[in-house]
């Protein structure tokens, strides 16, 4: 929501192809992912038809910025992801909820660490994306993305990874489209649009030995909170598609390359699982028994 208009992926500069949206395999070293995927209170959907849930977009469906944008200002289709899609959270608690691969519950962390205590996974890496959305009742959709290897030293996203605060809200980029929802919410939120959501919203990073999360305040906008609440209000009839990469501004940079991509299919806000903050007092637990399109 921006206020302006185990399959191991390669880290080359090759984008050929659009797969984001296979995940990766239950093999025994990436098991871990496969039930991350399959786990939390939004279920992994069919790309065309799900609703009330999450599915992995093709590459693609995104325009970025090819080999020549410096010189012809070029788009082109992305192509595949650098990271897997590992599960997405749609959390519901009392106060905004930072960090949340830190929090002994995560399932995602939790999934890792036991892999990793039976001596698999060692190398893998999870990046997070937590758009944290404002109101009397504090919503948050938490993205996952992993690797089974390493980031590649070099990179621009290993640089990413280990560079500082400053450096990271001048390359944290989203690309958007509204794959279905009414005329008004596609107008607000505009199609096919990108942002720079490190200048646009208050972002804190936390990092681990094998992670890192985005903590993106959807309320330190109030033009972006605004765009939200219209969408919100129309959430069961949205399908949005989008897209987290860090943003080439040199050309030894480019191609542009997705971290990941996720699509959030026709979400009810009562899908969300309710989880305590630190240092707030409980919120009643009542999970949604909504229907969810399981394919």
């Amino acid at each position: 929501m921006c206020p302006t208009k185990n399959i191991r992926r390669s880290y080359g500069t090759d984008s050929v192809g659009g797969i984001c949206s296979k995940p990766v395999e239950s093999t025994s070293a990436a098991d871990w992912m496969s039930k991350t995927i399959h786990g939390g209170s939004l279920s992994h959907v069919d790309l065309q038809v799900g609703t009330n849930g999450w599915a992995s977009p093709p590459g693609d469906v995104f325009s970025i910025r090819s080999t020549n944008y410096f010189t012809k200002r070029e788009k082109a289709p992305a192509g595949k992801c650098l990271l897997s899609p590992a599960g997405m959270d749609w959390l519901k608690s009392n106060s905004k909820l930072d960090h949340v691969l830190a929090r002994p519950d995560n399932r995602v962390s939790q999934a890792l660490r036991k892999a990793q205590a039976q001596g698999g996974s060692l190398k893998s890496f999870i990046f997070a994306v937590n758009l944290q959305v404002p109101g009397k009742d504090h919503y948050s959709a938490v993205f996952y993305f992993a690797s089974e290897e390493p980031i590649p030293a070099g990179s621009l996203l290993h640089r990413f990874v280990n560079g500082d605060d400053a450096f990271r809200n001048q390359r944290f980029k989203l690309v958007n489209r509204i794959v279905k929802g009414p005329w008004i919410v596609q107008k607000a939120v505009g199609n096919h649009s990108a942002c720079l959501l490190g200048k646009a919203l208050t972002c804190n990073y936390h990092s681990g030995a094998n992670y890192l999360e985005i903590d993106a305040d959807i309320g330190s906008s109030a033009i972006a909170n605004a765009i939200l609440q219209l969408a919100l209000g129309s959430v069961t009839s949205v399908t949005i598609d989008m897209g987290f990469l860090v943003e080439a501004q040199t050309e030894d940079e480019l191609p542009e390359r997705l971290i990941g991509a996720v699509r959030v299919c026709q979400m009810e806000m009562s899908s969300a699982t309710v989880i305590d903050a630190p240092n707030s007092p409980p919120l009643p637990r009542r999970l949604s028994l909504a229907k969810i399109n399981h394919h």
